[in-house]
């Protein structure tokens, strides 16, 4: 009677070589430990914490600047302010020197007629 192989033949040294590699790579749980899941998940929240105090770090330190820069703005906002007043107030002397001048010419034109 003829056999049907499926796989490959392989030698029952194979197959032991085989069997142990594949539960060599299984992590088997050591009882001598006495470590528990929990005790192993601590170190997470810890991670966490200091991500979330990076975090807090850099968030306050971007406030700052958002602070400094909105005084920056402040400040230049007035600059702007100072700046249109004393356009206006030196566009408000040049308008009384013209008409002071405009006097001074119609009377200078009086006089020679």
């Amino acid at each position: 009677m003829k056999r049907l192989a499926v796989g490959p033949m392989t030698t029952p040294e194979y197959n032991k070589w085989w069997a142990r590699r594949i539960n060599d790579n299984i992590l088997r749980s050591n009882q001598g430990d006495g470590q528990s899941l929990e005790e192993d998940l601590r170190v997470v929240p810890s991670e966490l914490e200091i991500m979330k105090q990076d975090f807090e770090k850099r968030n306050t330190e971007l406030e700052k600047k958002i602070e400094q820069l909105e005084e920056e703005k402040m400040h230049l906002g007035l600059d702007v302010d100072v700046h249109k007043l004393e356009t206006e107030k030196l566009r408000k002397e040049i308008h009384g020197e013209k008409i002071t001048a405009d006097g001074w010419e119609k009377k200078f034109q009086e006089v020679q007629t």
